[in-house]
C-alpha cells in the first residue's frame, strides 16, 4: 500500500496540515484494538479528502464504508450549512465505537451512519450528492459506481479509494479483487460521462467529475 521511500513519505506527513486531537485519538484506536487498521485513511489522506470537501462545499456526501469513521469525520470537515452525510457500513460490530467519535466529533446531527448492505441502501435513497466516497469491498466498485451515477449532481465528484491495490493492478496474477479493481478502473476511464485522474495517493484514489456536457448530450 505504501508505495514512498519511507524518508519521502515522512517528508510528506511534515508538510501537510495535522489532523486533530480527535484524528489522532481514531488511528491510534484502530490500530491497537481494530482488525485490519490498514484499512483507515490515515493523516495524508485524510486531509486530502477533508482539502476536497472544503473545495466543493457539498451538501450532501455519501460515503460507502465507514469503518472506524476517520473519513467521515474528514469528509464532514467541508460540509455546507445543514449539510447532511451519509455513511454506510457493513459491520455492526463497530457501531457503538463509530457513533461514540461522531458524538466526540459534534457531528450526530450531520452524519446518518447506516449499518446495512449498501447494494440495498443506496437506491433508496432519495437525494443528489455533491460527493461521493467509495471505500468498501472492491468486488462491487463497479456496481457501486452504477448505483450512485444518477444520483451524483453535475459537476460533482466520486472519489473511490485503493485502486492500485499496493500495485496488484500491474501484476500478471491477480485474485479477484485485483481483476475487479482492473474491471473499475477501466471502467470509468472509458466512461464519457465523466473526467478521470486517478492519483497515486497512498494505495491510489481514482477522482470523477461527472462531465455536464457528455450528460446533456
Amino acid at each position: 500500500m505504501d508505495f514512498l521511500p519511507d524518508d519521502i513519505a515522512r517528508y510528506v506527513e511534515v508538510h501537510t496540515s495535522p489532523e486533530s486531537d480527535l484524528l489522532k485519538q481514531i488511528s491510534r484506536d484502530t490500530h491497537a484494538q481494530v482488525l485490519m487498521p490498514r484499512m483507515l485513511s490515515g493523516h495524508v489522506q485524510g486531509r486530502f479528502l477533508a482539502m476536497i470537501s472544503q473545495f466543493i462545499k457539498p451538501k450532501y456526501i455519501l460515503e460507502i464504508g465507514t469503518y472506524t469513521g476517520y473519513s467521515a469525520i474528514c469528509l464532514a470537515e467541508g460540509l455546507a450549512p445543514n449539510g447532511k452525510l451519509i455513511t454506510i457500513d457493513v459491520n455492526e460490530e463497530l457501531e457503538s465505537r463509530v457513533r461514540g467519535y461522531f458524538q466526540k466529533a459534534d457531528l450526530e446531527a450531520k452524519v446518518d451512519y447506516r449499518i446495512g448492505d449498501a447494494t440495498k441502501i443506496i437506491p433508496t435513497l432519495d437525494v443528489m450528492f455533491d460527493l461521493v466516497f467509495i471505500d468498501a469491498d472492491k468486488e462491487n466498485y463497479s456496481l457501486y459506481y452504477d448505483l450512485v451515477f444518477d444520483k451524483v449532481k453535475i459537476g460533482g465528484a466520486i472519489l473511490a479509494d485503493n485502486v492500485l491495490w499496493s500495485g496488484k493492478v500491474t501484476q500478471t496474477k491477480m485474485d479477484k479483487d485485483t481483476r475487479a479493481l482492473i474491471e473499475f478502473n477501466k471502467k470509468v476511464n472509458n466512461d464519457t460521462r465523466v473526467e478521470a485522474l486517478l492519483l497515486p495517493l497512498r494505495d491510489g484514489i481514482m477522482m470523477l467529475r461527472k462531465n455536464k456536457l457528455t450528460v446533456d448530450n
